[in-house]
C-alpha cells in the first residue's frame, strides 16, 4: 500500500503455520435467466487449484426460481497464510438431477485467492463467462468469517477453612476443573498448583480457552474438585462443587463469589455437617485471544517494502556468473525471492503499491553511493504497482547503476521503521510493515544494523532476509533471534524476534511455494504478538 508521512489516520479497509478454518458465505445478484418458463435455479460450486488443476471442493444447495440467491450452505476451508490458495466460484442453473456439471447451464464464474477474500472480509465481483466477458449483470458476493471461538477465561481462585487432612500439619490443597465429556464422564480440563501447609490457599490466576473449560457454553455445568496433595499420588479428597461459567462470572474484584466445598460422604454421615470449606472465586474475566486472521478480517493492512542488494560482490549483471544475471527464463535468485514473498503479501494490501529500494550502488549522474534509493529512480514516489511492477523496475534499473558497496542494512531498516513509527500514532491495529531484504553477503554495518533491528522490534514491523549465493551467512543467523535474544551494541535487548532469515540455496531444487512457507512461517505470530503487546484489538472486533 502506498504510504506517506501524514498525521491523518488511514481509514480501515476491509501454531507456527497459520492454519485455521474460514467459513465463506455466498450470495448472487442479477444472475442470468436460463429457464424459459421460470427463473434460473442456481447453485454454486467451489473449486481450488491443486497442482495446476481445478479440483471441486463443495457445492451449495439449489435456490429454486431465484436470480438473487443467498445460499444457506457455507463453504469451510482451511486457511494457510503462507500459501497462495486459488479459488473459483462457478454458478450453474440446475436443469436435471445429474451431478455432472456439463448437464447444467453455466451462469458465470469468479476466481481469486482466499487471501484476497479474507483481507477484504467481503467482496462483490462481476461474474464472467468462459470467454472472459461479463455474464450479463450477474454479480457474486463472498463474505469470510473465521470459524473459531477465541474467548479465554481467566480465573483467580482461593479457599477458606478447608478441611485439615494431614495428621501433623495442615492440608496442601489444589483444585481440579472438569467438564462433562461426550461419554457422560467428567473430563479433566485444568489443575492448579499445590499450595503447601494451609487451609486458606490463594492460587495463582490462570487462563484457559473457554472452549476447553465449557465447550463455549456458559450455562454448561462444570465441576471443581479440591484435593490435599500427597507425594505418593494418593491425594486426599477434600470436597467438590458444581457450577457454571455464567455463575463464576458473577465474581467481581470488589465482591468475590463464595461457593461451598462439599464432601458427599461426610454430608451423608454427619447431621450437622455444613461444608468442607469455602472455595472463593476472587475474579472471573472472559476476553478474546485474537488470532492473525482476526486482525486481517478486522482491516489490518500488510505494508510490503523490498530492499535489494546491489553491491559489487554480486558480480557484473551482464555475466552469467552474477547473482543479478537474468537468465533466458527471465529470472534469477533475487527475482525468485521477490515473487515467492510478494505474491502472498500483495493480497493483504488494498492498493498493491509497494516501495522498492536498492542499496550499495553508485547512482547517476554523480555516481555517489546510496544505501536507500528508489529502484524506479523516483525518490518522491518509489512505489511499484504490484509484484510485477517491482520486477519491471528491478530489470529496468540494472543497466543504469554501478554495483559498489559496502553492504549496509541499517539505512533501509530505519527507512521503513520511520513509517512504522508513524503508524503507531493511530493507536489502532490498522497497519503492519514487512521489509524483505535480499542480499548476497556479509553485513558491513553490523552494529548499526543490530541497533536498528532492536529499535524496530518496538514497532509494527517484521524483517525477512533472504540470502542469495553461497556466502557465509552466520551474521544473518545472528540477527534471527530464534535461539537467543538479539542485543544492540549498547546491550539493549530486542523486545521480540522480528527477523526471519533463510538462505535461498536451501530452496533451489524444491517447489517455489516451499520458500514462501519457510520465509513467512513466523510472520502471523509476529503480527499478533506486536498488537497484543500494545493491547490493540482488531479494528472491528466484538466484545467477548
Amino acid at each position: 500500500m502506498a504510504y506517506t508521512m501524514t498525521a491523518a489516520p488511514a481509514p480501515p479497509v476491509g501454531s507456527q503455520y497459520c492454519v485455521c478454518k474460514v467459513e465463506l458465505s455466498i450470495c448472487g445478484q442479477n444472475l442470468l435467466d436460463r429457464d424459459v418458463t421460470s427463473k434460473s435455479d442456481p447453485f454454486c460450486v467451489l473449486f481450488m487449484e491443486v497442482n495446476g488443476k481445478w479440483v471441486e471442493l463443495d457445492r451449495t444447495e439449489t435456490a429454486v426460481n431465484n436470480l438473487n440467491p443467498a445460499f444457506a450452505k457455507k463453504f469451510i476451508i482451511d486457511y494457510h497464510f503462507e500459501e497462495v490458495q486459488k479459488l473459483k466460484f462457478a454458478l450453474f442453473d440446475q436443469d436435471k438431477s445429474s451431478t455432472q456439471l456439463y448437464e447444467h447451464d453455466f451462469l458465470g464464474e469468479f476466481s481469486c485467492t482466499l487471501g484476497t477474500i479474507v483481507s477484504s472480509k467481503k467482496i462483490t465481483r462481476t461474474l464472467l463467462l468462459g470467454n472472459g466477458k461479463p455474464a450479463g449483470k450477474g454479480m457474486i458476493t463472498i463474505a469470510a468469517q473465521e470459524l473459531s471461538d477465541n474467548r479465554v477465561i481467566t480465573l483467580s481462585m482461593a479457599g477458606r477453612k478447608l478441611d485439615k487432612k494431614d495428621l501433623f500439619g495442615k492440608s496442601d490443597p489444589f483444585l481440579e476443573f472438569y467438564k462433562p465429556g461426550d461419554d457422560g464422564k467428567w473430563m479433566l480440563v485444568h489443575r492448579t498448583e499445590v499450595i503447601k501447609y494451609t487451609l486458606d490457599p490463594v492460587w495463582k490466576p490462570f487462563t484457559v480457552p473457554l472452549v476447553s473449560l465449557c465447550d463455549g457454553d456458559l450455562e454448561k455445568l462444570i465441576k471443581v474438585v479440591c484435593y490435599d496433595y500427597d507425594s505418593d499420588g494418593g491425594h486426599d479428597f477434600i470436597g467438590e462443587l458444581q457450577t457454571s461459567v455464567a455463575r463464576l462470572c458473577e465474581a467481581q474484584d470488589a465482591s468475590p463469589l463464595e461457593l461451598e466445598c462439599i464432601n458427599p460422604k461426610k454430608q451423608k454421615k454427619k447431621k450437622n455437617y455444613k461444608n468442607s470449606g469455602i472455595i472463593i472465586v476472587k475474579s472471573c474475566k472472559i476476553t478474546r485471544d485474537f488470532s492473525f486472521l482476526d486482525y486481517i478480517l478486522g482491516g489490518c493492512q500488510l505494508m510490503f517494502t523490498v530492499g535489494i542488494d546491489f553491491t559489487a560482490s554480486n558480480g557484473n549483471p551482464q555475466e552469467p556468473s552474477s547473482l543479478h544475471y537474468i537468465n533466458p527464463l527471465g529470472t534469477n535468485e533475487y527475482l525468485s525471492a521477490i515473487w515467492a514473498v510478494g505474491q502472498i503479501i500483495q493480497d493483504y494490501d488494498s492498493d498493491k503499491m509497494f516501495p522498492a529500494l536498492g542499496f550499495g550502488a553508485q547512482l547517476p549522474p554523480d555516481w555517489k553511493v546510496s544505501h536507500e534509493f528508489a529502484i524506479n529512480f523516483n525518490p518522491r514516489n518509489p512505489f511499484c504497482s504490484g509484484v510485477e511492477g517491482i520486477v519491471q523496475a528491478y530489470s529496468a534499473c540494472l543497466p543504469h547503476i554501478r554495483f559498489y558497496g559496502p553492504t549496509n542494512f541499517s539505512p533501509i531498516i530505519n527507512h521503513v521503521a520511520r513509517f512504522a513509527a508513524q503508524a503507531t500514532q493511530q493507536e489502532t491495529a490498522s497497519q503492519y510493515f514487512i521489509l524483505l531484504i535480499i542480499t548476497d553477503g556479509v553485513i558491513s554495518d553490523m552494529d548499526e544494523t543490530r541497533h536498528a533491528v532492536v529499535q524496530a522490534s518496538k514497532l509494527p514491523m517484521s524483517i525477512i532476509i533472504v540470502g542469495v549465493g553461497n556466502a557465509d551467512f552466520a551474521a544473518m543467523e545472528f540477527l534471527d533471534g530464534d535461539s537467543r535474544v538479539l542485543r544492540s551494541h549498547t546491550g539493549e535487548e530486542a523486545v521480540r524476534d522480528i527477523v526471519q532469515f533463510v538462505p535461498f540455496r536451501n530452496f533451489r531444487n524444491v517447489p517455489k511455494e516451499t520458500l514462501a512457507k519457510a520465509v513467512l512461517a513466523e510472520l502471523p505470530q509476529q503480527v499478533v504478538q506486536y498488537f497484543k503487546h500494545q493491547n490493540l484489538p482488531p479494528i472491528n472486533s466484538e466484545p467477548a
